[in-house]
């Protein structure tokens, strides 16, 4: 009773209430000219065909295209409206130019920290591609002299930011997907307001979609009066609109300029395993500390600057030679980010590149597996190659409908060789590659078509790290818990089958 009371008077339902008086109202007025009716389906016809004819002509996904184009035949009314609202992905050149030149600038002032990839750091051909597709396609430099921490957990990784936000000085970045009240972000709130009572510059960004039932409208205005500055991400309108669809998907935590903070944890308490939602709720994280963390502070700082349209100078928030010293080298460290401000698909070329150029084996924890043609052909290819793929997916999970289509991808994978287990205690939410004991990412990124190609991101690529091990570990315990999923235990009836199938037509659309 108390959550039906929280819906109905929350800003979503009255938000939904207005969207839906609108298609109301343009029900209507397609009502009032019945008797018009062969004009109006004229119209609307060629309509469709000049809108299907203007999706088969952009770049992108043939899969999203279809899942578009579908709607738009069928029922014209909803679908080409729909389409130009939610489908188009295009950025004007203005607002390109705008974030092409925060990026210059960061670029600049990122110059002095970076070291370079020598012969002697990047000794693998593969590596360095990758690193070089970073660097060119993503304004993503690498860095040596910086350690690297994985953590398995999100409880094991939540003490490790408390003790870390403790030894702030300067300043604390955070930029999150979800926050909610509750022992996590109330232990981190209270870390904050003290850190800001003493001068430290504490900011924090926060997706106002993702938020909206957990937080008040006017969260913001409470956090300025305790000294912490604060935006959120496309604030909630109740119309229609394509801003809804590109969400801030990054989970960052800066602090200094010398340790940050990534991966799949979000600031609330399934994540710690601290309230039960869909069973044990496997997550992780990765801390950056060196020279590398540097780069997610201007990652901060370019969305900052975006929201709040203030020109911060990167060089204010860089950290001295020596507030870096002492700090070892532990391989090759490649903080990056995606953007749907751009026609760069980052996050789905790095996966790619990493299972195509595996040698012996990738290992992959993904929530969710809402793939194109593109992945499902890169894993395939590799497993019928002899390299060891294999796949976690949640065994309980947290959107039934997206679990249904992630299921239908197993029989096409499983004929090619993948091997795929689903976490039997409850939902995995890690985002991880590990790759032939040398590579791995961790990050934000899931594989969908959202997080791919509408979702702001974050990640990081590294090259013989200490967290590269970790990870492969975490795996394989992970792994041991995890039931194997094979063609005998894969049998579906035909229902099931057909709900799969329809589903999946959809899928860059979920």
């Amino acid at each position: 009773m108390k959550k039906l009371f929280k819906l109905l008077f929350s800003r979503l339902f009255f938000g939904g209430v207005f969207i839906v008086l609108q298609i109301a109202v343009m029900v209507a007025t397609l009502y009032y000219f019945r008797d018009r009716y062969a004009q109006v389906q004229t119209i609307f016809t060629v309509l469709s065909v000049i809108a299907v004819l203007y999706i088969v002509n952009q770049d992108g996904s043939s899969a999203f295209k279809i899942a578009w184009i579908l709607p738009i035949v069928f029922l014209p009314l909803f679908g080409i409206p729909l389409y130009f609202l939610f489908g188009k992905k295009r950025t004007p050149e203005r607002l390109k130019e705008k974030i092409n030149g925060m990026l210059l600038r960061y670029r600049d002032a990122m110059a002095p920290l970076l070291t370079g990839r020598t012969a002697e750091t990047l000794t693998d051909p593969d590596a360095f591609l990758q690193s070089e597709y970073l660097e060119t396609h993503a304004a993503s430099p690498g860095f040596t002299q910086t350690e690297t921490t994985y953590y398995p957990l999100g409880d094991v990784m939540f003490p490790a930011m408390l003790e870390e936000l403790e030894k702030a000085e300067k300043y604390i970045f955070m930029e999150f997907f979800i926050i909610e009240p509750g022992e996590m972000w109330d232990g981190i709130l209270e870390v904050l307001k003290r850190k800001a009572a003493l001068g430290v510059d504490v900011r924090l960004i926060y997706d106002d979609m993702a938020c909206i039932m957990r937080l008040p409208r006017d969260y913001p205005k409470r956090m300025e009066a305790l000294g912490i500055r604060c935006c959120t991400f496309h604030r909630f309108q109740p119309v229609p609109t394509g801003t809804l669809n590109n969400r801030d998907h990054r989970k960052i935590c800066c602090i200094d300029g010398i340790t940050a903070f990534t991966g799949g944890v979000n600031l609330a308490d399934e994540y710690i395993n601290r309230r039960e939602r869909f069973g044990h709720w496997l997550d992780c994280g990765v801390k950056v500390r060196g020279r590398a963390a540097y780069s997610f502070t201007l990652m901060f700082l370019s969305m900052w600057d975006y929201i709040r349209r203030e020109r911060d100078d990167p060089v204010d928030f860089r950290p001295t030679a020596e507030a870096l010293d002492g700090i070892a080298d532990d391989g090759f460290v490649q903080p990056y980010c995606d953007s749907p401000s751009d026609d760069e698909p980052v996050g789905e070329t790095v996966y790619i590149n990493m299972v195509s150029r595996a040698k012996k084996y990738v290992y992959i924890c993904t929530p969710y597996l809402v793939v194109d043609n593109e992945i499902m052909n890169a894993l395939a290819s590799a497993a019928k190659c002899g390299v060891d793929v294999r796949l976690i997916c949640p065994h309980i999970p947290d959107k039934w409908y997206v679990h249904l289509v992630t299921r239908s991808y197993y029989a096409p994978l499983l004929r090619a060789g993948v091997r795929i287990y689903e976490y039997t205690p409850g939902f995995i939410h890690s985002k991880t590659f590990v790759c032939d004991d040398v590579y791995g990412v961790c990050g934000t990124i899931n594989l969908d078509y959202r997080s791919l190609f509408l979702h702001h991101e974050c990640a990081v690529w590294m090259y013989r790290s200490s967290a590269v091990a970790d990870m492969k570990s975490a795996f394989l315990d992970a792994l041991g818990k995890s039931e194997e999923i094979t063609p005998e235990i894969y049998r579906r009836p035909w229902y099931i089958r057909l709900g799969q199938s329809l589903l999946r037509v959809l899928a860059p659309l979920m």
